[in-house]
């Protein structure tokens, strides 16, 4: 008895193992960047987008609601090249592996990230990130070298560091453009010309916050070959903490932000100040770890809570009605089709007798097939407007728009429902039905 009752309590549902897969792969993957192909695109009256994202040899299945694709200002279609922000999840309906996207953006910024990644697994495989190679600062230097631009935000910070923290130590200025297309042979100009002169004995390479694009002169080779090349000591200082270049990784040092560099590059004056840093670090790392601490909490409940909003539950049902929706139409359609081909054939049969007394017969047997077949199509159609009316009422009941105005049609091309612009062409005849009757229309122009 006792085995069996343990048997039980490892059976579960279909329901059940869905919705703890879900909850693994949500738990399991954080926020991911994924680039490819979009195939096989659908957005039904309920606002969201389904499609495929695919490579050369595999493809995910993705969707992207309605609350985060309306963001998006560019119509996705099949055949656009597309980098997603997503959520690597599982539709507990159909048990199918899927994305949930929540944001898109046309490859152009992804040409660059997949453009730095290429060169940084280069330069990582020749070793030039090697740490063994990394060259130790001075305790102490004598000058400081700084390649940076005379004019920007990051001189005047660099230089208001080291006046505070070490207002005796003389700064050489290796002035250049950190901007633009001419920014990175003028960058490689100024390495080579410090170490030529020999004036300094570290050599502080930054410049102030920006996009990635602004970035893109410390994020080429020839700018990181020439900081591997310097027999100076390097510390690279580049935008702010979150910013990485390939010159964070080749440089001997990485410093968060020009001032941090600055920071690192020379101690404080007094001895009272340097314990004073060392108790201001002590606290930050303890504050830091109580804030991850903290922050890893928060994340996990936020994790949980998005798991059960019903805004998420929400969603999910209405893809589970868009799906509805179109297998009842099919069926419908389907029904039909065949209900009208026994009417033919038993037409087909009834013509092929030519006795008077055998057509009335058949006449009288038409007559009952006819009185039937029109209770049973009268019937099924009852039963299938039910069906739609119910599947209707839990769409309004679910739907986030209930509040607003509904003016919903379904397009047809030879009795077939039309569902993406690639079925129909420039002077096809469409109908439009609408709530309250059928328009007959021939198609002008076609956006896509």
């Amino acid at each position: 008895m006792q085995a069996n009752e343990n048997i039980d309590s490892e059976i579960l549902t279909v329901s059940r193992l869905n919705r703890e897969a879900r909850f693994i792969l949500e738990g399991s993957f954080p926020m991911v960047w994924i680039e490819g192909e979009i195939s096989n695109f659908a957005a039904p009256q309920s606002g969201h987008w389904y499609f495929s994202l695919k490579d050369a040899t595999a493809q995910v299945r993705c969707a992207m609601f309605r609350l985060s694709n309306r963001a998006i200002n560019f119509k996705p279609k099949d055949g656009m090249h597309v980098m997603l922000k997503a959520r690597v999840s599982l539709y507990e309906g159909r048990g199918e592996f899927q994305l949930l996207a929540e944001h898109m953006e046309e490859m152009g910024v992804g040409k660059l990230r997949a453009a730095f990644e290429t060169l940084k697994k280069k330069l990582q495989a020749e070793g030039l990130f090697a740490p063994e190679k990394k060259k130790s600062l001075p305790s102490l230097p004598t000058c400081i070298g700084v390649v940076t631009s005379p004019t920007g935000a990051a001189i005047r910070d660099i230089l208001s560091v080291l006046k505070r923290r070490f207002p005796a130590l003389p700064v050489i200025i290796y002035p250049t453009p950190v901007q633009g297309d001419s920014a990175a042979p003028n960058i490689v100009n100024a390495i080579r010309t410090a170490n030529q002169r020999k004036e300094c004995d570290v050599l502080i390479i930054a410049r102030g916050g920006g996009s990635i694009e602004d970035f893109w002169p410390f994020n080429e080779e020839i700018v990181a070959r020439a900081i591997f090349a310097s027999d100076i000591p390097t510390i690279s200082g580049v935008g702010h903490e979150i910013d990485f270049t390939i010159a964070d990784f080749v440089a001997d040092h990485r410093a968060p932000t020009p001032s941090a560099a600055a920071e690192l590059v020379v101690p404080d004056v007094l001895e009272y100040q340097e314990s004073f840093e060392r108790q201001k670090l002590r606290l930050f790392r303890i504050i830091q770890q109580t804030l991850l601490g903290t922050m890893k909490t928060v994340a996990w409940i936020s994790k949980h809570l998005q798991q059960q909003h019903p805004k998420r539950r929400l969603a999910e049902k209405s893809q589970h009605l868009d799906l509805c929706e179109a297998a009842l139409i099919r069926l419908m359609t389907q029904r039909i089709n065949h209900l009208q081909n026994q009417m033919r054939s038993g037409e087909i049969r009834l013509l092929s007798y030519t006795t008077a007394h055998r057509i009335r017969t058949l006449n009288s047997v038409l007559e009952r097939n006819y009185q039937s077949l029109h209770n049973s199509i009268k019937s099924h159609l009852q039963i299938q407007q039910q069906a739609l009316m119910s599947a209707a009422a839990k769409l309004d009941a679910l739907s986030p728009l209930a509040t607003l105005q509904r003016g919903f049609s379904i397009t047809t091309k030879n009795s077939r429902i039309i569902t993406s612009v690639q079925a129909v062409a420039t002077g096809d005849k469409i109908n439009v039905r609408l709530a309250d009757g059928l328009l007959d229309c021939a198609i002008e122009k076609i956006f896509f």
